[in-house]
């Protein structure tokens, strides 16, 4: 898929009876698209504990440098809290360290990543905030690379599944956060992993990240597929997380599907103000999660305009999605590359066919 072609709007939430969840700020979100299908206090500023450390293992990642090997400090090996046990001064693969970091939540790790990919641990935490701005996380900002609660330390629901949405677009951060154990080559055990969802709780779990302080509670970032759906679910502060998380999903799955509101191709459309036909091309499919009642409801409407505000000459119009008289989605349309006094049969004929049925 291009950048360009296709635009996803936010959606309002349909009318369903909502699940009751015991945390104090929740999101689930359709991967893909981004859609939110459920929201509690979803922008509020909270203390995030170590779900902060999906946004370092993404960051280790797309620095290129996962099988250079890092040499662990004392600053790293004597950090508190969670451990994956490293020693100062021992050497240990980069990727090995994000292992440790997304399944066993060692801070010590996190320091050791940090320090190699970022200079220091302000250097990191200088990446991490580039970061989070470049991906629209408007309420964030990071302290550290391993969440121990700081006042200037934050982020919410709604802003980690932005990154979370993010880092399930790479490959290597699929398999590290779907994996149930790993084993180091400078360890003699295998590390299983913390997230109860992915190793016992629920068949369609496809990853995430755990976090607790006393301060942030308990802290959960976790994903799942069913039926070709992908979903994203976050809870902030939730005594009761792993049925939060179940209860989410399975809500997810039962009330929405994926459709494809629309098919690339050539297509034509009848101009309301002249009753011209005009043709062009959708360059992509455009899938949406969305209730059977909200698929009764949708609309869609092309509009022709000047070149502006495309840079792209080629772009003529647009196509625009309407749900409850919202916009919901948008997929460009593209000149057909025939001159108007030039149609080939083909064209011809699916012309003709569109004026006889009267496409509006």
């Amino acid at each position: 898929m291009t950048s360009i072609s296709l635009i996803f709007l936010f959606i309002p939430q349909n009318a369903l009876a909502k699940p009751n969840v015991s945390a104090h700020n929740a999101i689930l979100m359709e991967q893909s698209t981004g859609r939110v299908l459920y929201e509690k206090s979803a922008n509020e500023k909270r203390l995030i504990a170590s779900i902060t450390k999906i946004m370092t293992a993404i960051i280790a990642i797309e620095s290129g440098k996962l099988d250079e090997m890092v040499t662990v400090s004392k600053e790293a090996a004597y950090t508190e809290g969670s451990s994956i046990y490293l020693k100062e001064g021992e050497k240990i693969k980069l990727k090995d360290l994000v292992y440790g970091l997304m399944l066993r939540s060692g801070n010590d790790a996190a320091v050791a990543i940090a320090e190699h990919v970022g200079g220091s641990l302000e250097g990191f935490s200088f990446l991490m905030n580039e970061k989070a701005t470049w991906l629209g996380m408007d309420h964030s900002h990071f302290d550290n690379p391993h969440g121990l609660d700081s006042v200037t330390h934050y982020s919410t629901a709604y802003d980690m599944a932005l990154l979370t949405r993010h880092a399930m677009e790479n490959d290597i951060f699929k398999e590290i956060s779907s994996s149930t154990s790993y084993k180091a080559e400078s360890r003699k055990y295998a590390w299983g992993n913390k997230n109860k969802l992915l190793t016992q709780y629920y068949n369609h779990s496809t990853g995430g990240k755990t976090g607790f302080t006393r301060a942030a509670g308990r802290t959960l970032v976790s994903t799942a597929e069913k039926d070709g759906m992908e979903l994203i679910v976050v809870t902030l502060n939730a005594p009761d997380d792993w049925k939060d998380h179940m209860r989410l999903f399975e809500w997810g799955f039962e009330n929405y599907n994926m459709i494809n509101i629309q098919e690339n191709g050539l297509e034509s459309y009848r101009l309301t103000e002249t009753g011209e036909i005009k043709t062009g091309y959708v360059k992509e499919n455009v899938t949406m999660p969305l209730t059977d009642l909200e698929k009764e409801r949708l609309h869609s409407t092309a509009y022709f305009t000047t070149l502006e505000p495309y840079s792209d000459k080629e772009i003529i119009g647009k196509k625009v999605f309407t749900l409850n008289e919202k916009n919901i989605a948008e997929a460009l349309i593209y000149r057909n590359h025939l001159k108007e006094d030039k149609r080939s049969m083909i064209e011809t004929v699916f012309y003709l066919i569109h004026k006889m049925v009267g496409v509006l």
